[in-house]
């Protein structure tokens, strides 16, 4: 901002006393126009004159509780928040409508993706790990997050590296001393830096391309991504070792976590990454202090839903009224377990094709079955049929589709606007296959003749077709929530 009329000040625990009380009387006062610090910011002491934009810069390193005291800070001002990794309930609030969202996937000229490997600990790879990064003149960042005994690691890894010069930064450091270990650090002169999770953000060191971390397994999935990130920021190739102790039986999450930044090593895959720690962490409480769990007393649907509906409210926008429309038909319909063997895959595909709602996205999901998996059969051909039926069936107002021996009983919304005219040309034309029952639940009994209990499909698809004339055309259409 040098070419402008602009003062910009510093807030961090590495300022003097008396620098920070003058930073502090230029915002207040309004003498000064930006403010760049630390968690500091958010102290009780620190006032502005007419705040107006707030920029979070590396988001995931904020917690529920510092959140809270931005909220007081912006109530009226723009807020733009920065991260590789959203933590699961910012990346909800924005797949929800409630936060807008973009995304940068485009990377730096000439960088090259992190070669990430997970193994057991082992002292002689680390030796060599060492010795490779040292001999084409590059420095090492080797991850110890216990500081009572960081001091004793740091002399490990010396013995296992003689000619490295090893060092260690923690942040319960006086201010003073590790500025100058980092100040060493980034000259060269230190070698290998053995150190806390302090490193996670803001170090941007190109000559560092080695980064070896301890007990990866009880650390989070956005933290393992950014400590990654912190090598690999020139043009040489970098390498994440990612260590957990011998013989030692990983907890299921901990595993999905190591094995998701193990597959996810492209460029911009930061948001993948907190896609999968959302669906292992789940969304957690909107405005409460939980940051992970799930909606276990209404469930997940019916908490998007609502959350849904009052985004709409808030912005004005039509909340249109909402209906179920359940299908009960004496036909086998599902996903067989020899078809998928998998089972994340097979839930997978169960969401996606709940999701069908057209002609084309249905011929779209029997194509991808046909391709992945070969020729469809009949209970997976009549899952799908059933899905489209249930989608064309609400869009006309019908509630229930349930088979009760030779009869399907097809019920429709107390509100459907039937015309009585139509109505009674459809059921006459059916020749007895038909049969309206009047009430305060209007429905139709549509009857199969022997034979026909477990091919009820056709008949309903049919009756569907002439139910598009029975009722209004002007009115027929129901929107899903």
């Amino acid at each position: 901002m040098s070419g402008y009329p602009v003062k910009i000040e510093l807030l961090s625990r590495f300022r003097t006393p008396k620098q920070q009380k003058e930073s502090l009387n230029g915002l207040e006062k309004g003498f000064s126009d930006i403010v760049i610090g630390t968690h500091r910011i958010l102290s009780k002491d620190v006032k502005f004159k007419d705040l107006g934009l707030v920029i979070v810069d590396e988001e995931q390193r904020f917690g529920v509780a510092h959140k809270e005291k931005l909220k007081r800070l912006r109530e009226n001002v723009d807020v733009l928040t920065l991260t590789a990794t959203p933590i699961p309930r910012t990346l909800h609030m924005s797949l929800a409508g409630i936060r807008d969202m973009s995304i940068l996937e485009e990377p730096p000229q000439e960088r090259r993706p992190i070669q990430t490997y997970v193994m057991e600990n082992n002292p002689e790879f680390i030796r060599e790990a060492i010795h490779r990064e040292l001999s084409r003149g590059g420095q090492v960042f080797y991850l110890y997050n216990r500081v009572e005994t960081i001091g004793e690691e740091a002399f490990r890894v010396q013995n296992l590296a003689p000619e490295a010069n090893v060092a260690f930064a923690h942040g319960q450091m006086s201010e003073r001393e590790l500025e100058n270990i980092m100040q060493d650090f980034i000259s060269g002169e230190i070698d290998v830096l053995v150190c806390t999770t302090i490193i996670e953000t803001g170090m941007d060191i190109s000559n560092v391309n080695t980064i070896i971390i301890q007990d990866a397994d009880r650390m989070g999935l956005s933290q393992l991504y950014q400590l990654r990130g912190r090598v690999g920021r020139s043009n040489r190739t970098a390498y994440a070792y990612l260590m957990y102790k011998r013989d030692k039986m990983l907890k299921e999450a901990a595993e999905k976590r190591l094995q998701t930044i193990r597959e996810f090593t492209e460029f911009g895959s930061g948001f993948k990454v907190a896609m999968r720690d959302l669906e292992i962490r789940g969304a957690g409480n909107l405005l409460g202090a939980e940051q992970h769990g799930h909606m276990e007393s209404v469930g997940y649907d019916m908490y998007c839903r609502l959350l849904e509906e009052e985004v709409q409210n808030l912005k004005g926008e039509p909340v249109a009224e909402t209906f179920e429309t359940t299908v009960d038909l004496n036909i086998n319909a599902y996903l067989p377990d020899f078809y998928i063997k998998n089972q994340e895959q097979r839930m997978d595909l169960y969401k996606k094709i709940a999701a069908i709602q057209t002609l084309e996205e249905y011929y779209d999901m029997q194509e991808e079955l046909e391709d992945r998996y070969g020729d469809l059969l009949k209970s997976v051909q009549n899952l799908l049929e059933m899905v489209l039926l249930k989608a064309e069936a609400h869009r006309l107002g019908i509630t229930a589709i349930n088979q009760k021996g030779s009869n399907i009983l097809v019920e429709f919304r107390p509100d459907a606007p039937l015309d009585p005219e139509k109505l009674t040309k459809c059921i006459a034309e059916s020749r007895g296959r038909y049969l309206f029952t009047a009430g305060a639940m209007p429905y139709v009994t549509v009857r199969l003749k022997k034979g026909e209990e477990n091919k009820g499909v056709p008949y309903i698809k049919k009756f569907i077709t002439r139910a598009e004339s029975i009722v209004f055309s002007e009115k027929n259409v129901y929107n899903k929530s």
